[in-house]
């Protein structure tokens, strides 16, 4: 058996003498105070190996220390006495690292000795430890005796360490080499799946045989592991070998070796060392070919897709596709869904290859392909031509129309084939306006590798004629309701397309066709529209009906009314509305609907509810009727003989009928009582009124009830009784008089007279009244006659009261003792009459000014009130209403407006209509101007106009807010008569209060 190597040797040797440098230094430490100290002293380290050292002291303070060592260093620890660094990279055969420290001006060192190796032997140290006492050692992170380095410490303990070593020539009789080199036998490219490949590992030189482990591993899975032991102990190097079964999920997976070197039960570490991974690729591949789908014709100059598809790859990713068409390959797309392959490509046909071609598919993978062959043919065909002679004739003009194609193809023109292929076809004919926009049609037939195709040709002809307004496209009458958005459509035919207008003959206001917009009772009337192109021109009046639900307002349908007795009034409920209202009141309580004129009699006054009905709805609305009379005297409520007693405080009591409630004052006419006024009862007693003074004058009174219908007078002859006298009567507080005892108390004779009280100088009559008798009469005994006449003529027998009436009468009063006369002017009052509305100028244009004129004939003179559409702004009145007039008209503006004259005794109105363009010449024209007007329109200004007159009225103007009017409560609040213009005159005209005032008043609604 050979001796160990010289090598080994020097290790040794070096580790007997460092273990006699321990003994020696530890005696010497033992009889120092302050020593250094370096752990471990002696150390055997593999070689490119690395140690930690740890150099320590027991100075209390050292003043500085450090490890002197000529390898590399890593990291460095440090306490107060001590620091550990750690040695990397461990070469050099053998080194020699100084500790020291510096301590009370003294130098401590400690040397150690590192040796490195790479071929060792396997021997047996035995050390022996006596005991003595312990010197502490600072703990070195991470130091570990064992590992890559043989570490043989010097004892830390004080003592004495024997060490004796077995180690002989003969001992040291093998030598173990680390498992450098672990190889792993190269896998094939590509591996079918399903079938067995060999893994073959080999670890050469690697020993001994008996400490080695072989495995092979899948990945981190262990396939097969093999140990060698029971091998010789001079056995090297070690080879594995196992068939494995391919699986689709090996594709892709590392197989790799690992050798194990065990050398722990020698006292050694564990040498492990693996093999580089090697990756294995499996596949699967389809017997079958390749699915190819194509055209079989493809004409020159076109294009069509071709596919190639194949089933039953794994893995696909790697499947390679190669298509060509004859000696042209393509570049395809290629798409993969699960082991499921497509490649398509676009084939883009020459002139070059005309004729039968080849396309051709392979697909390869792992090294095996399948492939898949398809015929196609290359053919040329030329579209067919279709020329017409004048595309754009004229009607009546001739056209020619001809098709040709190939040489070899065989045309058809609509329906009729040439004679023979390469021939063209031709047609003539006389166009109409019927053969606008006519299509022709070319076919065109070639036959290529048995198969016909065909392809054609089209061409429209356009027949040039002037336009033609149809009902169906341009309707004669529209009616649409109010409110929802439409679109207004008159479309005409021709060619080239013509252009329609349409607007109001009278007005120019012009309708926005094609354009959707709200519809509004001023878009309501005849248009004139006009089709224009450069054949020609059409034109058609249409109709525009704007129907709405009916409406009543306080100017047509008023809540109160008053009636005259004795007059004809009818009460008529005037609604807005298309198609017209039909407007029905019936009386409160009652079923019974009150038509046509009424003979008012007093039993008529009362509430009636009216309702108006059309089509698109219904209104009604509450009317209070009030009827008015004049003042008339009763005997039991007002005595013709009165007798006073002194001292009974009695008053005279007159009540006179009367609506208004007349006022009553009755004057002394003759002799003592002439002048003198005589008290009258209230008929609300009040015990504050004032009692009859004691000297009350006994005689002749005239009483006069006056209300704004009339008056009437009535002659009271006043009595008085008293206590009877010694002598003659006894009035208390008065004079003794003669007694006349067959005699009435008061008789005496007295001439006829007349004045104010008894017979005004003014009277005032109702035209349609029934005549009544002048109120004139005159006092005197006997009681006078009163005659009147008319200029020296007698007053004429009337029906009614007529303006003809209204003069200068003469009263003369008449009795036994003489005469009195007294002139008498009589007017005729008469209900307004609006006799003429007019407009200037008569069309108006959007941003133009007009105005509108109202003049009305009544007595006494009629307030004039205006009735503008919601949302008009900017109007102007004159002084007394009569004018009305606006400046920079804008589409609110249009509509209809209302002028109502106004007096005492009714109320007359008349409408006119202006018109302005409409919303939707607003959206085409008008721009931000439309936007502007449509915003004030929407706002709900409401405008109303009454006469400037009222100045002591109440205004209801919450009422008027929220209707666009103001309502004068205190005044003129007839009822509403009138006409459209132009219509007749419907009078319908309500009585109201005598007297009444209204004036003018417009709400703005911020």
């Amino acid at each position: 058996m050979p001796g160990p190597s010289p090598g080994l040797r020097r290790a040794l040797l070096g580790l007997w003498a460092a273990l006699g440098l321990g003994i020696l230094g530890l005696s010497a430490v033992a009889q120092e105070p302050f020593w250094a100290d370096l752990q471990p002293r002696v150390a055997l380290v593999e070689r490119g190996g690395s140690l930690w050292l740890n150099c320590s002291t027991n100075c209390p303070r050292p003043e500085r220390g450090g490890l002197e060592t000529s390898l590399r260093r890593n990291g460095t620890q440090r306490g107060l006495r001590w620091l550990a660094r750690q040695l990397v990279d461990i070469r050099e055969p053998e080194t020699q690292p100084v500790c020291f420290f510096r301590c009370a001006r003294r130098t401590l060192q400690a040397r150690g000795l590192i040796r490195t190796f790479r071929e060792f032997c396997v021997a047996t140290l035995i050390l022996h430890y006596f005991p003595s006492v312990p010197r502490p050692r600072p703990r070195v992170p991470g130091y570990s005796p064992l590992g890559s380095s043989l570490a043989i410490p010097t004892p830390s303990l004080l003592g004495l360490v024997s060490l004796l070593s077995s180690v002989s020539n003969s001992s040291c009789s093998h030598l173990s080499e680390r498992p450098d080199r672990v190889e792993l036998v190269p896998l094939p490219p590509w591996q079918p799946v399903g079938e067995n490949f060999t893994l073959s590992c080999r670890v050469p030189g690697a020993g001994p045989r008996g400490s080695l482990t072989l495995t092979l591993l899948r990945g981190a899975q262990e396939l097969i592991r093999r140990n060698f032991a029971g091998e010789p102990p001079r056995a090297r190097g070690a080879v594995l070998t196992a068939t494995v079964l391919a699986r689709r999920e090996d594709h892709g997976a590392n197989f790799s070796c690992r050798a194990e070197l065990d050398l722990r039960p020698h006292g050694l570490g564990l040498f492990e060392n693996s093999s580089a991974p090697r990756e294995l690729r499996t596949f699967v591949l389809s017997p079958d070919s390749p699915r190819l789908v194509a055209p079989r014709l493809l004409e020159v100059g076109s294009e069509k897709p071709v596919s190639c598809s194949l089933d039953g790859l794994f893995p696909a990713t790697e499947a390679g596709v190669y298509l060509a068409l004859g000696d042209q390959r393509l570049n395809p797309y290629v798409t993969l869904e699960g082991d499921a392959l497509m490649a398509t490509a676009t084939v883009t046909a020459s002139a070059e290859q005309e004729g039968a071609r080849q396309l051709v598919c392979i697909v390869t993978l792992g090294g095996e392909s399948r492939e898949a062959q398809e015929n196609l043919t290359i053919y040329s065909f030329p579209a067919p031509l279709l020329n017409l002679s004048d595309p754009n004739a004229p009607e009546g003009k001739m056209v020619i129309v001809t098709c040709t194609a190939g040489a070899r193809a065989l045309v058809t023109l609509e329906g009729i084939p040439a004679a023979v292929p390469g021939q063209p076809a031709q047609l003539q004919l006389n166009v109409t306006e019927n053969d606008d926009r006519r299509g022709f049609f070319c076919d065109a037939s070639l036959e290529v590798d048995g198969e016909t195709l065909s392809k054609n040709e089209s061409a429209e002809l356009r027949v040039l004629y002037g336009p033609r307004l149809d009902d169906a496209d341009c309707p004669r009458s529209w009616t649409w309701p109010e409110g929802p958005e439409q679109t207004l459509r008159c479309e005409a035919r021709g060619n080239p397309a013509p252009s329609v207008h349409c607007a109001r003959p009278d007005s120019g206001a012009v309708l926005a066709l094609g354009l959707l917009g709200p519809v509004t009772r001023a878009l309501a009337g005849t248009y004139r529209c006009t089709a224009a192109n450069a054949q020609g021109e059409a034109v058609k009046d249409v109709t525009l009906t704007v129907e709405y639900a009916p409406a009543l307002d306080s100017v047509g349908c008023p809540e109160q009314l008053t009636w005259l007795e004795g007059t004809e009034a009818s009460l008529s409920c005037v609604a807005h509305g298309v198609p017209p209202p039909n407007v029905s009141c019936v009386r409160s309580g009652e079923a019974k609907v009150v038509e046509g004129l009424l003979l008012v009699a007093r039993e008529d006054a009362g509430t009636y509810r009216c309702e108006a009905t059309n089509a698109r709805g219904s209104a009604a609305k509450n009317v209070a009727v009030t009827v008015e009379y004049g003042p008339s005297f009763e005997e039991l409520s007002c005595p013709s003989n009165w007798t006073w007693v002194q001292g009974s405080g009695q008053l005279f009591s007159c009540e006179v009928d009367g609506k208004p409630e007349p006022s009553v004052e009755c004057v002394g006419s003759e002799g003592a009582s002439e002048g003198a006024v005589l008290p009258l009862a209230s008929s609300n007693p009040n015990p504050r009124d004032p009692s009859i003074a004691s000297d009350l004058t006994p005689g002749i009174y005239i009483c006069n009830a006056t209300n704004r219908h009339g008056s009437t007078v009535k002659t009271v002859v006043v009595s008085a009784e008293c206590e009877r006298g010694p002598g003659g009567l006894e009035v208390r507080g008065g004079p003794r008089v003669p007694a006349l005892p067959d005699a009435p108390y008061w008789m005496f004779a007295a001439s006829p007279q007349m004045d104010e009280s008894t017979c005004p100088s003014h009277q005032t009559w109702l035209e349609g009244a029934k005549p009544v008798a002048l109120a004139c009469t005159a006092r005197g005994q006997p009681f006078p006659q009163v005659h009147c006449s008319r200029e020296g003529a007698p007053q004429p027998e009337r029906q009614r009261v007529s303006r003809e009436d209204a003069g200068t009468y003469l009263c003369v009063a008449t009795n036994a003792h003489g005469t009195d006369s007294r002139t008498i002017t009589v007017g005729v009052e008469y209900r307004p009459v609006v006799a003429e509305l007019a407009a200037s100028p008569s069309s108006v244009r959007p941003g133009g000014n007009f105005t509108l004129t109202c003049r009305a004939e009544a007595w006494p003179p009629a307030q004039i009130s205006w009735r503008a559409p919601p949302g008009a702004l900017n109007i102007g009145l004159s002084s007394n209403n009569s004018t009305l007039s606006v400046a920079g008209a804008m589409g609110s503006h249009g509509g209809e407006y209302e002028c109502a004259a106004t007096n005492a005794h009714g109320r007359h109105a008349r409408r006119i209509t202006v018109r302005v363009a409409g919303p939707w010449l607003w959206i085409a024209v008008g721009g931000a101007a439309g936007g502007a007007a449509l915003l004030a329109a929407g706002a709900g200004l409401a405008f109303y106009v009454q006469s400037t007159a009222c100045k002591k009225g109440e205004y209801n103007v919450q009422e008027a807010e929220s209707s666009g009017e103001a309502v004068c409560l205190n005044g003129a609040g007839g009822g509403a008569g009138g006409s459209a213009e132009g219509g007749p005159e419907a009078g319908a005209a309500a009585e109201s209060p005598a007297g009444g005032e209204v004036f003018a008043i417009q709400l703005t609604s911020a």
